[in-house]
């Protein structure tokens, strides 16, 4: 007992509350040294003092308890620095989403301080032929698959040997899920049909009015161009009659920095009587 202390001096040693100790030791992290089994008193030794340290340095980076438990039971330094390294790669995944973010918020508030309005439009879209391809993503996948799906649809329109007639498209009827695969459409204009070559069909696009806008940014920040259309259609008493419609006017193809996306969204409406 006399390397032991109450768990109460102990705290003040580690500079970690009592509810926080006692939050470690039933998670395994901390375990008291020994506990009265009359009174119920813990307490720890000072050896442990480097341990909840230790703990108390990687809670301060945000490490996940589970993974601190995995850095405590390391039994060699290179296997703690990967455990490290992983945790810094994932802090920076999160300070660069956070710093995106803050751009956007900067983006979508004027200089008076108000949110950017979105410019709604009717627009008649003349019949023609695309080159459609149907497949399915989550959103963890949609990024490759989009890539691969642009690439088959290259391929097949230059071995049907007609030109491109316009942007590419993309069209879902629902948000891409984490879970479940999502059904979309990807598509280009042509300038006529061709023979099928795999999944892609030529499809004839029939002559449709949208209510349309432009997004001018990320993909990730297109949330509200679409809420801005929606709450158009609503107001003008116009009804929605199709899945809407992303054409990207300006894509990765064209720049390498996101803010200078330029995506048209189309939402296809019949008129109000």
């Amino acid at each position: 007992m006399a390397n032991m202390i109450q768990i109460g001096r102990f705290a003040q040693a580690t500079r970690l509350s009592i509810r926080t100790l006692r939050h470690y030791a039933d998670a395994g992290l901390l375990v008291p040294a020994w506990v009265d089994p009359s009174s119920g008193y813990r307490y720890y030794s000072y050896e442990q003092v480097g341990t909840a340290e230790l703990i108390r340095l990687l809670r301060q980076v945000q490490m996940p308890l589970a993974e601190i438990g995995q850095v405590l039971a390391a039994s060699d330094r290179s296997s703690v620095v990967a455990l490290l390294q992983r945790h810094e790669a994932r802090l920076a995944d999160d300070l660069d989403r956070q710093q995106r973010a803050l751009a956007y918020l900067h983006r979508l508030i004027d200089q008076e301080g108000h949110i950017v309005n979105y410019e709604v439009t009717l627009k008649q879209l003349s019949p023609g032929w695309a080159a459609l391809l149907r497949t399915e993503a989550t959103a963890a996948t949609v990024t490759q698959a989009i890539q691969a799906g642009y690439g088959q649809l290259a391929a097949a329109i230059t071995a049907g040997q007609v030109a491109f007639a316009g942007p590419p498209f993309l069209s879902m009827s629902e948000p891409f899920d984490d879970e479940a695969p999502t059904p979309f459409e990807l598509g280009f204009p042509v300038s006529g049909p061709f023979p099928a070559l795999g999944a892609v069909e030529a499809v004839e696009l029939p002559a449709w009015l949208v209510a349309s806008t432009v997004h001018r940014g990320p993909y990730e920040e297109a949330g509200p161009g679409y809420a801005a259309v929606q709450a158009w259609i609503q107001e003008h008493g116009h009804t929605p009659i199709g899945a809407p419609r992303e054409v990207y006017l300006v894509s990765p193809g064209d720049v390498a920095d996101p803010s200078e996306y330029v995506t048209e969204i189309q939402f296809p409406v019949a008129l109000a009587e």
